[in-house]
């Protein structure tokens, strides 16, 4: 079946993208440019699906549309207040993006799975929690479910069920009636520890789901399974009533054959593939949420156990060896020993020389390298430094005045709002006449054209692209205008590649991205294997699709 997903997030911001990833997470980008909180990457990279920045819900956008509404004289000299009003306006945002296709099929979704953020008690999330109860009222029978995420936690060796009973007596007297119970926990729930959250919140052993711990997060959905999950939301929603076509019944069963195929095994993985994470905000890995799952993905389908290192790249800087010698030596340690390195996109000037050194280190050293955003614009700087020897280069987020700006910004950055105000979204990227030889491109399976998410405000500066080509740095992938510098590949080196865009976002459990698995691939000794079976997919695809490019009618 089809199924959709909506995030409500009850915090004022309009949406995440003006948001310290350190605070909140990661920022995840939409095809139409939405900047989303980070739980709508998981939803696509789960369900194969593409969101809308519709499919966010925050307090500030709701407040926004009513308080725009009111402005325009909509509600008749009406009092506005939060009930109707806001309540409403959150019903009625929900129902019309339940509707929105999310899949290449362009139709309606039978399911809209929406989570709401927060926790029941919170101010900002009352508001909410009441549009969801009226909902269920307006959804009418057989048509909404709703299921509570609970903690179990284990004290003492004993399974404690009060904080549960607690919880739901809470969601209750809000006004909501949970339908399942999902029991987060470290170990297997007790049977008694499934009775007694069953009789006290007053459900059937059966809607109580066990949510233990699994060797891995991918091996959830079968956890799930085994636990008869679908039948229960069924039975609730009667979904079997649906009409659901031979061609995605096919589809599904082919999916969760590769899905457990995939997955199953990964306890076995031994052979460890060690990347190093060079960046700012290391101390909270959600501020890389898509980037390591990228990595997940690609070290599954290089059936090696993927080993992350995370490195603050300030403590590759040389003032750190005098402040913090210890982890200045640790880093370097990390950074020479690791497989791989990969340098992520971030904002500022703080850490950016320990980036550049580790990019030297990769490019001498002959160890693979991926550069994300920034990190492509990092190799960009340091090539420019050591090889072409302009030894000022920098970028003008660095430094606006230097006369060796090789990074710029764009022309049409806003210099005044922050928010929305960035190069994003799904754009194209060509590669160039001549870089038939690129790892990368053959990955793509030869394609010319690619299509990929972006997030930025700076840009390879055009000005310095005939000098760095001429000394060996090689600007494979530009814009459909051929202006603006897309990809960066070296040709005497296992694996060096930048990329301006953010292919982590397009990332997929059984479809991997192709810089992140050339990345591991070179790492992990496999390149010229996983190459292989790249350009042999691209070719079933042109069977299937055709000849040469031509569609059969």
């Amino acid at each position: 079946m089809h199924v959709s997903s909506i995030k409500v997030d009850p915090y004022l911001n309009v949406d995440a993208g003006t948001m310290n990833p350190k605070e909140h997470g990661e920022c995840f980008v939409l095809d139409d440019g939405g900047e989303v909180d980070l739980d709508l990457g998981n939803y696509e990279r789960y369900l194969n699906i593409t969101l809308t920045k519709e499919n966010n819900i925050t307090t500030g956008k709701i407040y926004q549309h009513v308080i725009k509404k009111e402005r325009a004289g909509d509600y008749l000299g009406h009092t506005v207040q939060v009930v109707p009003h806001i309540t409403n306006a959150i019903q009625d945002w929900v129902e019309r993006v339940a509707k929105i296709p999310v899949d290449d099929t362009g139709e309606e979704p039978d399911v809209c799975i929406i989570e709401l953020g927060g926790t029941v008690g919170d101010i900002e999330s009352m508001p909410f929690v009441e549009a969801m109860t009226q909902l269920r009222r307006r959804a009418g029978k057989d048509n909404f479910l709703q299921i509570f995420v609970s903690y179990i936690p284990v004290i003492n060796g004993e399974q404690k069920t009060k904080p549960t009973q607690q919880a739901i007596k809470s969601v209750r007297s809000a006004g909501l009636i949970p339908d399942l119970i999902a029991c987060r926990c470290e170990k297997p729930l007790e049977p008694s520890t499934v009775d007694k959250v069953a009789r006290f919140c007053q459900v059937e052993d059966r809607q109580v789901v066990a949510v233990r711990d699994m060797p891995s997060v991918y091996q959830v959905p079968i956890l799930l399974e085994e636990q008869g999950l679908i039948p229960i939301l069924s039975d609730i929603l009667r979904l079997d009533a649906l009409t659901t076509s031979q061609s995605l019944v096919k589809k599904g069963r082919s999916t969760w054959n590769q899905w457990t195929a995939l997955t199953v095994g990964l306890e076995h993985t031994f052979q460890p593939v060690s990347i190093v994470l060079v960046g700012k905000y290391t101390e909270l890995h959600d501020a890389y949420m898509s980037i390591t799952k990228s990595l997940e993905h690609a070290a599954m389908r290089c059936k090696k156990k993927l080993k992350l290192i995370w490195v603050d790249s300030a403590h590759l800087e040389s003032a750190t060896s005098h402040t913090q010698p210890a982890k200045f030596h640790k880093a370097w340690h990390d950074v020479c020993t690791a497989a791989g390195i990969l340098v992520p996109g971030g904002f500022g000037t703080r850490g950016t020389e320990g980036m550049i050194a580790a990019a030297k280190w990769a490019r001498e050293n002959k160890t693979p390298y991926l550069g994300i955003c920034l990190g492509m614009q990092i190799a960009v700087i340091e090539f420019a430094r050591n090889v072409c020897g302009i030894s000022n280069a920098t970028s003008m987020e660095f430094d606006a005045i230097s006369d060796d700006r090789v990074v710029i910004d764009m022309p049409e950055h806003h210099g005044g709002d922050m928010g929305g105000t960035m190069r994003l979204g799904l754009r194209p990227t060509i590669f160039q006449e001549g870089s038939e030889w690129s790892r990368l491109r053959a990955l793509y399976g030869e394609k010319r054209t690619i299509e990929e998410r972006h997030r930025h405000r700076y840009e390879v500066n055009p000005a310095y692209i005939e000098q760095l080509e001429s000394d060996g740095f090689n600007f494979i992938g530009k814009d459909d205008k051929g202006v603006r510098m897309e990809i960066i590949e070296l040709k005497d080196h296992p694996w060096f590649v930048g990329v301006q865009f953010h292919p982590e976002y397009l990332s997929r459990v059984l479809y991997p991205s192709k810089p992140y698995l050339g990345f591991v691939a070179a790492a992990a000794g496999c390149l010229d294997s996983v190459t292989r079976e790249a350009l042999a997919e691209a070719d079933q695809e042109h069977l299937v699709n055709g000849v040469n490019g031509v569609k059969f009618s």
